[in-house]
């Protein structure tokens, strides 16, 4: 069953509320983000994937050749497997609202699960995302918010490339957020705080 298609854990949330799929950084794995989602949105039913592909023991969601430089034929595959992983849990669950996080190569299978199945998720949190090609997009974003956070000194995400996606999520027709901090390819508490408004609208009553 493509629910299973990924070793993940997830966290109970309320029945038909919000559903939010945590996809960690390289080297990380499925507990990651799985104690964050539910402090960032209460209620909400977390879903925290573990990449499928090793990179000298440290798992990533695709390969890659070289830092910032992406196996594009993988990327196409590990998106794919994705987005319907991301579809049977859906399903599954009936979700008043779906919605991703992703730091760094969590960020960028986040990133290319939207521009590959754009009606997927209502909300996308980027955490230090790269993006090194011109996204290609069926239809638009039109529906979609996204935020970007991002630091003003990241060796591996240059601030140059995070705003050529900024301006690429726009033309898409998303609702863009952009957060800069001053520092490098860390998280920092802002973004977190920037995170936990961003998402707030899709908080269940209580």
């Amino acid at each position: 069953m493509a629910t299973d298609s990924y070793v993940h854990k997830t966290v109970a949330g309320n029945r038909g509320g919000p559903l939010l799929f945590a996809f960690h950084g390289t080297g990380g794995d499925e507990n990651q983000f799985l104690g964050l989602g539910p402090d960032l949105l209460p209620g909400a039913k977390v879903v925290a994937p573990r990449g499928d592909v090793s990179e000298h023991g440290a798992a990533r969601y695709f390969r890659r050749t070289g830092e910032g430089v992406y196996d594009m034929a993988d990327l196409s595959r590990a998106t794919a497997k994705m987005a319907d992983f991301v579809r049977a849990h859906v399903e599954e669950a009936g979700p008043s609202t779906v919605i991703g996080l992703g730091y760094s190569n969590g960020a960028n299978i986040l990133a290319s699960v939207l521009f590959h199945a754009p009606s997927l998720f209502d909300a996308a949190v980027l955490m230090h995302p790269l993006i090194p090609f011109t996204p290609h997009v069926e239809g638009d974003l039109s529906s979609t918010r996204v935020l970007v956070t991002a630091g003003k000194r990241d060796p591996i995400c240059p601030p140059a490339l995070t705003v050529e996606l900024d301006r690429a999520l726009r033309d898409l027709s998303a609702d863009v957020e952009l957060f800069w901090h001053d520092g490098g390819h860390e998280i920092r508490e802002g973004e977190l705080t920037a995170a936990g408004a961003f998402l707030a609208p899709y908080r269940p009553a209580a």
